[in-house]
């Protein structure tokens, strides 16, 4: 059985999942359908990326991914289709897939869609469930679609880093308030050798201890652990760290800006010194 996940910044308060699963059922009547997410920001392709790879990895291969995110950034004329390790996913051409895949997918084909029908989600849906329908009976990527060589390439905004310290942007607040934040344990590590460290994410505020989990301190305590997708998070033991900090997730201007060095807010950043 073919599964197909369903990730999108369309929210849950109307028709459109629903019509969406209906849709893809009509064409891949034997498909399983499984949501990721349905609550991406709107537009946060960084905050996209973070959560469709920390899920893709867990399923099994041959997996299909539709990512409906950002899908009207421009006026569509087709969409991608690209091999992501043994998985496929499918999205809009606006960058997300040089995102999640960390640079340009070799095996990438683009699916015409049809203009003389209206480019909405519906039929943009219609569409591209045909074609997973067609790979499910055994066509090819490249029966399917087009080669395609040139699309749009984004990049995730990396950590700032020196010789002493390390600095993030916050990627993801999760439904408990977490913030999660763009620096990985393996980047933690890596600079900080065998160095005392103190996490900054207010002026006032101090984390000296990475936990393995939130009962390490005592409730309504702060702390610092890296989570299972293995990126740093900041929390509250039974808190809500955003709310109570007054933190923010990632904005979109921070994605269209090409100057890695260009002075963010203090409160969309966290640093690490190390001493």
């Amino acid at each position: 059985m073919a599964i197909i996940t369903l990730t999108s910044d369309i929210g849950l308060q109307d028709y459109l999942a629903g019509a969406i699963k209906g849709q893809l059922l009509q064409c891949c009547p034997e498909a399983k359908i499984i949501d990721v997410s349905h609550q991406i920001s709107p537009y946060n392709l960084p905050q996209a990326a973070y959560v469709c790879k920390s899920a893709f990895e867990h399923f099994p291969a041959g997996t299909f991914h539709l990512v409906l995110i950002n899908l009207f950034d421009r006026k569509p004329d087709h969409m991608l289709l690209a091999q992501y390790n043994d998985q496929y996913v499918v999205c809009a051409d606006n960058g997300f897939i040089t995102m999640i895949n960390g640079e340009m997918p070799t095996q990438i084909v683009k699916i015409k869609l049809d203009t003389t029908k209206p480019r909405n989600s519906i039929n943009i849906i219609t569409q591209m469930a045909k074609a997973i329908q067609e790979m499910i009976e055994g066509k090819s990527m490249f029966e399917v679609g087009e080669k395609i060589t040139g699309i749009v390439e984004k990049r995730n905004l990396q950590p700032l880093t020196g010789e002493d310290y390390i600095e993030g942007q916050i990627l993801h607040i999760d439904n408990f308030e977490n913030v999660v934040v763009n620096i990985t344990q393996e980047q933690f590590e890596q600079h900080r050798g065998q160095r005392e460290f103190k996490i900054y994410f207010r002026r006032d505020e101090v984390i000296n201890q990475i936990s393995e989990t939130y009962p390490d301190v005592p409730e309504g305590h702060k702390l610092a652990l890296f989570n299972a997708a293995g990126y740093l998070e900041i929390a509250v033991n039974k808190g809500n760290a955003a709310g109570l900090f007054g933190l923010q997730g990632f904005r979109k201007d921070q994605l269209v800006q090409p100057n890695p060095y260009t002075q963010l807010s203090f409160y969309q950043t966290v640093r690490i010194i190390f001493e």
